[in-house]
C-alpha cells in the first residue's frame, strides 16, 4: 500500500539552486592583485639570502677600512659611556644570578685528582674519617694544600648526602662554586680598547661540557679573545669543561648573553662579522675573505646546527672541506680548524 502523506524530502545538505540574474562585477578592484608583485629581486638584494649577506658583508667590509671597532659608536655604547664591570672576575667563579648554593660537586678519586690537577678553582676537599690513603689521595690532599684549598674531614653518611646515594665518591668529594661569566658587550669593547683585533667563539645549542672545554683551549691556543655561551639551551663552565680545558679556562674569559641573537647583533653593530660553521655553507673555510677582520665564529651543534635566527644573523656561512669518507666534523674539533685557518689567513696565509 503506498503513502498518501507528503513529498519525500530533499537529500541533507543538499544546495538549493536560484536564479537571481547576473552578478555584479568587481570593477576592476581585484586588478591590482592580479598583476601581481613585480619583478623578482636579484639573490643580491635578498637580505636573507646567502648572496644578499655576501654583498652586505662586502659593504661593511669596505667601510669598516680595516679598523677594528670603527662603527663601535653604533653599539648602544658610546665611547664615552661608562664600562659595564659585571661578570669580569675569573678568579673567583660565581655565576651571575645563582644561588648561594648552587655549587657543583665532583666525587671520585680520579675525577678529584684530576679537577685538581686542572687547577679548577674549588672551595673545599672533602675526606671521610678513616679513610683508605692510598697515592691517589695523598697527591690530591698535597696539590690541595699548595694550592690553598681548605681540606675537611666528615663522616661517609655525609659525604653520601653531598654527592647523592646513587654516586660512588670512594671516601673523597671537591665542592667546586658555579662559574662567573663576564658579559659580551664589555668584554668587545676591553678588546678593542687594547687596540687587538676581536677573535670570538659563540656557542649554538652545545650541550656537551667536554665541548665548551675543547672550544676553551682552542680559542686560548690561537689568540682569541674569549668564548660566549647563551643562557638558556646550553652548556655552561662546569667541572667537565674545566678539566677539558687543561687549565685554559682560568686564563680565558667565557661571557654569558641572555640572547645570542641579540648579541651577535650587537657586536656586528660594533664592526664584528659573524661567520656561522655549517657543512653546507656557502664559503669554503680556504677562501674565506673576513680572516683579517674582527670576527666572531659561531659553532652549532652537531645533531641540529645553526638555529634559524643564528643563521639569518650571521655575514657568512663557512664550511670546512673534508672527504667524503667522513660525515661530519665534532664541534670542538670544527672550532678548532676554523680558529687554525683564521690565524694562519692572518698571519698571510703562510
Amino acid at each position: 500500500m503506498k503513502s498518501t502523506g507528503s513529498k519525500k524530502p530533499g537529500r541533507p545538505g543538499a544546495v538549493r539552486k536560484t536564479n537571481k540574474g547576473p552578478q555584479v562585477g568587481s570593477g576592476g578592484q581585484g586588478r591590482q592583485a592580479l598583476e601581481g608583485r613585480g619583478a623578482t629581486p636579484k639573490a643580491e638584494d635578498r637580505p636573507y639570502h646567502p648572496a644578499g649577506k655576501a654583498k652586505a658583508a662586502k659593504e661593511r667590509y669596505a667601510a669598516a677600512g680595516g679598523k677594528p671597532g670603527a662603527s663601535r659608536g653604533q653599539s648602544g655604547r658610546g665611547q664615552g659611556a661608562k664600562p659595564d664591570t659585571r661578570g669580569q672576575t675569573r678568579g673567583n667563579p660565581q655565576r651571575r644570578g645563582a644561588k648561594a648554593d648552587d655549587t657543583e660537586v665532583v666525587t671520585g678519586r680520579n675525577s678529584v685528582l684530576e679537577a685538581i690537577r686542572a687547577r679548577i678553582p674549588a672551595t673545599a676537599l672533602y675526606v671521610a674519617t678513616r679513610i683508605d690513603m692510598d697515592d691517589r689521595v695523598k697527591e690530591a690532599m698535597t696539590l690541595a694544600t699548595k694550592y690553598g684549598i681548605p681540606i675537611l674531614e666528615v663522616m661517609r653518611p655525609e659525604l653520601d648526602r653531598m654527592g647523592g646515594h646513587d654516586t660512588v665518591h670512594q671516601g673523597v668529594a671537591l665542592k667546586v662554586p658555579p662559574y662567573e661569566y663576564a658579559d659580551p658587550e664589555t668584554l668587545l669593547q676591553k678588546t678593542i680598547s687594547r687596540a687587538q683585533k676581536p677573535l670570538f667563539v659563540a656557542l649554538d645549542g652545545i650541550t656537551d661540557p667536554r665541548n665548551l672545554g675543547a672550544i676553551i683551549r682552542s680559542v686560548a691556543a690561537f689568540g682569541g679573545h674569549g668564548v660566549i655561551v647563551p643562557q638558556r639551551r646550553s652548556v655552561g663552565v662546569t667541572a667537565a669543561a674545566w678539566k677539558t680545558s687543561a687549565g685554559a679556562a682560568a686564563r680565558l674569559p667565557v661571557a654569558m648573553a641572555a640572547n645570542l641573537t641579540q648579541t651577535l647583533k650587537a657586536f656586528k653593530k660594533a664592526g664584528v662579522f659573524v661567520i656561522g660553521l655549517d657543512g653546507g655553507g656557502d664559503t669554503a673555510l680556504p677562501s674565506l675573505e673576513l680572516a683579517d677582520r674582527p670576527i666572531v665564529v659561531v659553532v652549532g651543534s652537531e645533531g641540529k646546527g645553526l638555529s634559524r635566527l643564528v643563521t639569518e644573523t650571521c655575514d657568512a656561512i663557512v664550511s670546512i672541506p673534508i672527504s667524503e669518507a667522513t660525515e661530519s666534523l665534532n664541534a670542538g674539533i670544527a672550532a678548532s680548524v676554523t680558529l687554525y685557518e683564521i690565524s694562519r689567513l692572518r698571519a698571510g696565509g703562510k
